[in-house]
């Protein structure tokens, strides 16, 4: 594929007109063809050419406009992973993963997780600014008044088994939320979305803490409006009715800065998950628990959790040479989990943070821990090994984030949920973009079959 110095020429045959979307609120300026630009696609075994737009964004890869190319060419694109494919436009988050960039809003992480908190955050990612004094209260007021759940979601909750892992839970209970309230299902509403969207803010840390009060047999605890966010989620967690929860503010602030740094990370898995699923229309009570569903997995949102099981196989600092030399043979399927990032070919910047908030944590907590131990002396050769330096095998937030929320006390099964539970408004942002989007249509991915090509029916007596 060449780049042309002119404008697109019209291609040999047309594509077909899209089908009109139906009618959306809308939207703010889309990205547009770079002036002057395109790209020309040549059929080596025909010499046929054709011409296609290209798009620019205000950061990152230009992009090659391929919405007519099956149209025109009776070509698809293959692109398993959809690792070099645009699905969408987005405001909401950019990340450079080779200069170690994460901006939401335009704001970098680093200065997010430092200076703000989780509701404004929550916020910048909704709304696209960051909020007044006025706006903020009013948006804390909200969200505090949604909190509480209904009554009787707490007998969804008996139908689970006591060791049924939360995510598990958390699946069944986040898509029921839709038979409970009915008053803000309709997605072309605006007022039903707002509604709908502070809902699954507000509810989310409550069912996670009511998904772990009922793995362990104790009382469910209801939110309180006069504590902040994170300290809600901790006393939810936490406090029974025998005897006062006191919050620790620096466990707090480290519960503030996990929500903040996995608040959203452009377009991975569970939020390409919740789009698609919301391209259909489907209720965002239905998406957001399609995304959570998508988070479970290992190589998702398991991957803390990944890291602490690979720490429990581990089990002793005499043994982490061993793995380490595991870790560098080609030929073993053995990985160090909670090193290097898909994404992230420098430093992962959340990771400093985390780096930071794991030793804030660990020396309030005055924890003694043989597998924190085993954890730190992992990092410490990690970050000064040839080996993982020439790599860039750095330790990721999942490595960090792991230690710090074991430190806190927070059973290993639980720290998917609480990714859940921090990255639910970074879903709904995107989710609501989407439904705002004039442009945006069902997904339907294509294929590239390799299966059997049309035969005949062959009846059981002659098989």
């Amino acid at each position: 594929m060449k780049k042309a110095a002119k404008q697109p020429a019209k291609s040999k045959s047309s594509a077909k007109p899209a089908a009109k979307p139906a009618a959306k609120p809308a939207a703010k300026s889309a990205a547009k063809p770079a002036a002057a630009e395109s790209m020309n696609l040549t059929e080596n075994a025909s010499g046929q050419n054709w011409t296609l737009p290209v798009m620019s964004g205000t950061l990152g890869p230009k992009v090659i406009d391929v919405r007519k190319l099956y149209g025109d060419t009776d070509y698809f694109t293959y692109d398993p992973g959809f690792t070099s494919t645009a699905s969408c436009q987005s405001k909401i988050t950019f990340i450079d993963g080779d200069k170690g960039i994460l901006l939401h809003r335009g704001y970098d992480i680093v200065d997010l997780a430092e200076k703000s908190d989780s509701m404004e955050v929550a916020y910048l990612l909704l709304n696209g600014e960051l909020p007044n004094l006025q706006q903020k209260t009013k948006f804390e007021y909200d969200i505090s008044r949604h909190t509480m759940v209904h009554e009787q979601i707490q007998f969804f909750y008996r139908g689970f088994r006591r060791d049924a892992h939360p995510m598990a839970i958390m699946c069944g209970v986040v898509g029921g939320l839709a038979a409970f309230y009915h008053d803000s299902l309709d997605i072309n509403d605006p007022h039903q979305r707002m509604v709908a969207s502070y809902r699954l803010i507000a509810k989310m840390p409550t069912l996670a803490a009511m998904a772990y009060k009922y793995s362990l047999g104790q009382p469910f605890i209801h939110p309180r409006n006069d504590l902040k966010y994170a300290e809600n989620f901790l006393h939810m967690m936490y406090a029974v009715p025998a005897e006062e929860y006191k919050i620790s503010p620096v466990l707090s602030r480290a519960m503030e800065r996990i929500l903040i740094l996995h608040a959203d990370h452009e377009q991975n898995a569970s939020t390409s998950t919740v789009r698609l699923a919301g391209s259909s229309g489907a209720n965002p009570f239905a998406c957001i628990a399609a995304g959570i569903a998508s988070l479970w997995g290992p190589a998702h949102g398991g991957a803390n959790e990944a890291v602490l099981n690979m720490l429990h196989e581990i089990g002793d600092k005499k043994r982490i040479p061993e793995f380490i030399k595991r870790a560098k043979d080609p030929k073993d399927n053995f990985r160090l989990m909670g090193f290097g990032h898909r994404v992230y070919k420098n430093y992962d910047p959340r990771a400093k943070i985390m780096q930071r908030t794991t030793r804030e944590v660990l020396n309030e907590l005055g924890v003694k821990d043989d597998l924190l131990d085993v954890a730190l002396e992992l990092e410490r050769i990690a970050l000064h090994d040839d080996y993982f330096i020439e790599k860039q095998l750095y330790p990721n937030i999942d490595f960090y984030s792991g230690i710090t929320l074991k430190a806190m006390n927070f059973p290993t099964a639980m720290f998917t949920v609480l990714f859940a539970v921090a990255r639910t408004v970074g879903w709904i942002a995107q989710w609501k973009e989407m439904i705002e989007d004039q442009g945006s249509r069902i997904g339907r991915p294509r294929q590239l079959y390799t299966g059997e090509k049309q035969r005949d029916y062959v009846p059981m007596s002659k098989r």
